[in-house]
């Protein structure tokens, strides 16, 4: 188990730094423009814009530039931002509590329908209940994420409000240490937004995963030893089963953890996906390279998670 782990670990550790290289290749080397102008301001004299790229270290040879670039990483700095000279890193925590809210909200709305409906759906393969929840899948999966927000605004929000029926708001985030009755009012619809085609996704994966599994040799031996369909079922079948659901959460959690843009945008949420579309409009050039880091980030360390809950659950991952 343990050389499972430092195994996964460095494997993990390996990514990121790749990450890192190309992130510092693609803004630092590919970039058009100066950085030291876009920091100094584009009224900034000669001199103004030689000092800046000094402080900066710019004027230092290539690999000068990403040692130097590589320590500020190690120790937790992302440099400054060009629009308002605020800590990048600070920048981003203060946008954190939106995006995670958003995400560990909406993975556990979908994870809780999709799952009991796609192993309703394998129990009863080909009746009429497995097509209608299969129907059903399909047509969420089909609706891309900003139809779902701009729909739900429209119905959930818009004709509820003019009817006479508040029941929602109109965006924005409350944190739930402040209120926790508002903080769910704000998060429900953002919730509904990205369920919607999560839900049909896993429902999908889950019924094809159950199917596959209920027609293994071992649950049929369960099922001649006499065991209870229930005892199979959800003893014998549903763990393994589960086990592409684990591995796709992890993907999914990663990539929302660094930042749902267009829920983020529909429903006025200050995360970190509209603080990436606002520093590409601004070219807020440091904002942009640690909004791409923390979601690399993110995306490693929730596949790393899941790696070892797989190897916990399931000895046999270990081998892999």
């Amino acid at each position: 188990m343990l050389r499972f782990l430092l195994r996964r670990l460095l494997f993990g550790l390996l990514t990121l730094w790749l990450i890192t290289l190309a992130v510092f290749i693609l803004f630092f080397l590919a970039t058009p423009g100066d950085p030291a102008l876009n920091f100094a301001g584009e009224f900034a004299t000669a001199d103004q814009v030689a000092m800046v790229r000094a402080r900066l270290g710019l004027d230092q040879p290539v690999y000068v530039q990403y040692l130097r670039y590589m320590w500020a990483l190690l120790h937790f700095d992302l440099g400054m931002s060009f629009v308002n000279q605020e800590e990048v890193l600070a920048t981003i925590v203060r946008r954190m509590p939106a995006t995670i809210s958003l995400a560990l909200g909406s993975v556990a709305v979908w994870l809780m329908i999709a799952i009991p409906a796609g192993i309703f759906s394998a129990r009863r393969s080909g009746q009429a209940a497995d097509r209608l929840i299969t129907i059903a899948a399909l047509a969420g999966m089909s609706f891309p994420t900003f139809v779902v927000g701009t729909l739900l605004f429209y119905v959930l929000f818009f004709q509820l409000t003019n009817a006479g029926f508040p029941l929602f708001p109109l965006g924005g985030f409350v944190p739930i240490t402040r209120d926790p009755l508002e903080w769910l009012r704000h998060m429900i619809l953002p919730w509904a937004t990205l369920a919607v085609v999560g839900t049909g996704t896993y429902t999908r994966i889950a019924r094809g995963s159950m199917l596959e599994t209920l027609n293994q040799d071992y649950v049929r031996t369960a099922r001649a030893k006499g065991l209870g369909e229930q005892r199979v079922m959800y003893k014998h079948a549903l763990p393994p089963a589960m086990t592409p659901v684990m591995t796709l959460v992890g993907l999914d959690l990663g990539g929302l953890l660094g930042g749902t843009i267009i829920t983020e945008r529909i429903w006025g949420l200050n995360g970190v996906g509209s603080l990436a579309v606002q520093a590409v409009e601004s070219g807020d050039l440091p904002v942009i390279m640690g909004t791409v880091l923390i979601a690399a980030f993110f995306v490693v360390v929730a596949n790393l998670c899941v790696d070892i809950l797989q190897a916990v659950r399931d000895p046999r991952v270990r081998l892999g």
